[in-house]
């Protein structure tokens, strides 16, 4: 069983160039399966066409040309004089169309290469007619000039090349092409619209991914309407999940700032030396409330996406970090233009990614770079960096890893990579947790989409 399999995929592999030739968009894909087989039934119809149809036809009038060339031939080999010849060959030439010379020069045999009947005429000829000599198919395109050996020398035979093949056999050929087009352009036309609701669903489904809400209609077959409908329905869903996760987060948070505003002014009043850690503690509470409150409205799509200047926003978060005490340097920063993102979430990310990296190691730096096909933040720190068997627990919400980062410099709730990636993955990228080369730590990399 495993030799079955292992010689099924190296069969495939021998294949694998034709995988990567066929087109991979759904229209190149439908074009393909639609095209392929109208040629190929031309090319099949065409071809036994011309090889049997039209050979056939010219070996069956070539063969009548035969009969009426021998009995001429005849006619001058029995006369005792050339005039005599000529007399008697010309009674049956003349009503047939066929114009003779007793004697002519010996002609070759020479056609057109794209004279597809003219070998089966020669053929014929050679085998039909005793003394033949040659036929000329090229000097003349609407002539046949044939020489045959006589008693009294060459004879010269012309006669229409309508009497031994069809006249103008490509015109089926035309007829054929021209069909096909017009065929293939209707089915086409008919193709792309039923492509189009297709499209105009992967294009709802790709802007709602990066955080857009596209309005879409059903429409198209049964199956694109059956499709439509449970992305609409799935969208619903979402945004509902996401609405009701936000209020309740929000309902909690209000809720729990009256009885902690009361604690805050009942430790005020007290006077004990355990009243500073009490404090300190609802601050921690407080903390963790907002923190939570602003995991659930990280993708809750409340701003919509405006055309942000993706420098001038490198710019301004280095500058509010300065400000804010916090140790950061511009690295290179690329010049992309003006792309469409949520500026409020995007912000936001970034914040969380700068506060992590002063809060962990003594220095940070931000970056933009230019990928093949998408955009990236980065931001590095000279901290203890994340192990790579643990970047992946710790983009989960609600991680903290104790072994890989320095908890004691800051109370964090293990939010704040969670929110940059669900933010990123709003805008149809995703996070990238990595080692800077330079300053030692962590280098988290938000790829956005160009």
């Amino acid at each position: 069983m495993s030799q079955v399999n292992r010689s099924s995929r190296a069969s495939w592999r021998d294949f694998a160039w034709l995988k990567r030739a066929m087109p991979r968009g759904l229209y190149g894909r439908a074009a393909l399966i639609l095209i392929v087989p109208i040629v190929t039934l031309q090319l099949v119809v065409s071809v036994v066409f011309i090889q049997r149809h039209f050979n056939r036809i010219t070996v069956q009038m070539t063969e009548a040309v035969v009969a009426e060339v021998q009995l001429i031939v005849n006619r001058v080999n029995a006369a005792r004089t050339v005039q005599e010849a000529l007399v008697r060959a010309e009674t049956i030439a003349l009503p047939l169309g066929i114009h003779l010379t007793l004697p002519t020069e010996p002609v070759e045999s020479q056609r057109r290469l794209t004279d597809f009947t003219g070998p089966r005429v020669e053929s014929t000829l050679q085998q039909g007619v005793p003394g033949f000599i040659g036929v000329d198919l090229l000097t003349n395109r609407s002539l046949v000039f044939i020489a045959v050996a006589t008693d009294h020398g060459v004879l010269g035979v012309v006669l229409d090349r309508g009497r031994v093949s069809a006249t103008n056999p490509h015109q089926l050929l035309v007829l054929m092409v021209v069909t096909g087009f017009l065929m293939t352009l209707i089915a086409y036309l008919f193709l792309r619209n039923q492509l189009r609701p297709i499209r105009r669903l992967a294009r709802a489904a790709e802007a709602f991914g990066k955080g857009q809400v596209v309005p879409y209609r059903l429409a198209g077959a049964t199956e694109v309407r059956a499709a439509g409908k449970a992305f609409l329905d799935m969208r619903s869903r979402i945004d509902r999940q996401i609405e009701q996760r936000t209020l309740m987060l929000s309902g909690v948070s209000h809720d729990l700032r009256t009885p902690l505003t009361r604690l805050r002014l009942g430790l005020s009043m007290v006077e004990d030396e355990a009243r500073v850690d009490l404090e300190r503690d609802v601050e921690d509470m407080v903390r963790l409330v907002d923190g939570f409150l602003g995991f659930a409205q990280a993708d809750a799509l409340e701003d919509a996406p405006e055309s942000v200047d993706p420098v001038g926003l490198i710019y301004h978060l280095a500058e509010n970090a300065q400000r804010a005490g916090m140790n950061v340097a511009l690295g290179e920063v690329a010049d992309l233009g003006k792309r469409p993102f949520r500026r409020a979430a995007l912000e936001r990310a970034l914040d969380n990614l700068l506060a992590n990296a002063t809060r962990y190691g003594s220095r940070a730096r931000l970056s933009l770079l230019l990928g093949r096909a998408d955009m990236r933040f980065v931001v590095e720190d000279d901290g203890p960096g994340i192990a790579v068997e643990d970047r992946e627990e710790a983009m989960k919400p609600f991680a903290r890893l104790d072994k890989s980062r320095n908890q004691n410099k800051g109370s964090g709730v293990g939010l704040g990579l969670a929110i940059a990636s669900d933010i990123a993955r709003s805008h149809g990228g995703h996070l990238r947790l990595g080692l800077s080369e330079d300053l030692g730590g962590l280098k988290v990399q938000l790829v956005l989409p160009l």
